[in-house]
């Protein structure tokens, strides 16, 4: 290769390596990347969105914002005091013998149902039977003497006082007879009244004296339940109140009625007692049970309820925001009870509003909102 071939060839490449990068850095090739009508179009439309694209609460121009709601609807709301207490059987007694003697016989079993009358102990009677029999005897003896000494002194042939001397003893063998059939009754030891029978703590041949306790009856097909509440609700008509109350082991709640006020005020606690009776004929509570009792002294059956995140307290209002025509609408409300995720409204909704329950803090009046109703 000659020599000025060979100078061209060192001076042209650089020159062309330089030219290739340094070109379109430049503009030296005049191209421009994408459409120039389409990049002008968007540079006016990100100006404009930048401007006016968003409104207060970050929501984007035609956007509809989710939220959650419920329906006002009418329940029944109580309003009471709160207490506790514990059920008591409506009768209970320790079955105990009126006489000291062998028990000769039992006559029950542990935890079945007795009624009233039934025998359930018989105590040893034979001496006793014995002085029974030998005195109707003599009762009978006396009659007929007795018989024969009237008809004598129809006729004068007996003396008044010697008639009237065997009436007396005539008298006196009868209340004899009725002494012994009273103790041998006594003898029997019977239930006092319908109930169930608990364990029994003797057996036959025991020795038992009127001190020893034979069994338990208890009666609980009504039950009373007990309790105290304070003493400034005195002036208040409470006999014949509702009382709801639960128990331990139930879910449901169970409703029972004041029939008894003590109005003598423990000076210790500073309450009084009352007492609720509860019919408790399919015997599924047990007494000494522990209850969580409300006495209710009001009740409403048309009450509104909202959640109580629903209500928004503003300085000395409440306000409350409601789903109407598509937008959100904030309302004043006065409220009234309180339970624990409800809140009554006196006034303020009706009825069939619609109550956003979520997305508050983002809501603005006039915003349309998309509603997912839950109860």
């Amino acid at each position: 290769m000659k020599k000025s071939t060979k100078v061209i060839l060192w001076i042209s490449i650089p020159l062309v390596l330089v030219i290739g990068f340094a070109g379109p850095r430049f503009g030296l090739f005049g191209k421009r990347e994408g459409n120039p009508e389409k990049q002008a179009a968007a540079a006016p439309a990100q100006g404009q969105g930048q401007g006016q694209g968003q409104r207060p609460g970050g929501q984007q121009a035609g956007q509809v914002l989710p939220v959650s709601a419920t329906i006002a609807k009418p329940s029944y709301l109580t309003n009471g005091i709160r207490s506790a207490g514990t059920l008591l059987a409506n009768e209970e007694v320790d079955i105990v013998s009126k006489v000291a003697g062998k028990v000769t016989g039992v006559f029950f079993k542990e935890g079945s149902t007795v009624k009233k009358g039934d025998l359930l102990v018989k105590i040893y009677d034979e001496d006793l039977q014995a002085q029974l029999q030998r005195s109707e005897i003599q009762e009978k003896m006396l009659s007929e003497k007795l018989e024969r000494q009237r008809v004598l002194l129809s006729k004068d042939a007996v003396s008044r006082e010697s008639f009237d001397q065997l009436q007396t003893d005539y008298n006196v063998i009868l209340a004899d007879i009725n002494l012994l059939k009273v103790r041998i009754a006594e003898t029997e030891v019977r239930a006092p009244f319908d109930g169930v029978i608990g364990f029994r703590y003797v057996s036959e041949g025991t020795y038992v004296q009127p001190s020893v306790k034979i069994a338990h009856l208890i009666d609980y097909s009504q039950m009373k339940l007990e309790f105290a509440i304070p003493e400034k609700y005195v002036s208040q008509p409470l006999m014949g109140k509702k009382i709801a109350f639960n128990a331990q082991g139930y879910t449901e709640e169970f409703t029972a009625y004041v029939y008894a006020i003590d109005y003598r005020v423990d000076e210790t606690t500073r309450t009084i007692g009352l007492r609720a009776r509860y019919d408790n004929r399919d015997k599924r509570l047990v007494p000494g049970m522990f209850a969580d009792l409300t006495l209710i002294t009001d009740e409403k059956n048309n009450a509104i309820q909202v959640p109580s995140e629903s209500v928004v307290p503003e300085m000395n209002e409440k306000r409350i925001w409601l789903y109407r025509s598509g937008k959100a609408s904030l309302v004043p409300v006065v409220s009234g009870n309180r339970t624990e995720n409800m809140v009554e409204i006196l006034s303020g909704i009706s009825v069939g509003d619609t109550v956003i329950t979520s997305g508050l803090m983002q809501l603005r009046p006039g915003m349309a909102v998309r509603v997912n109703i839950t109860e």
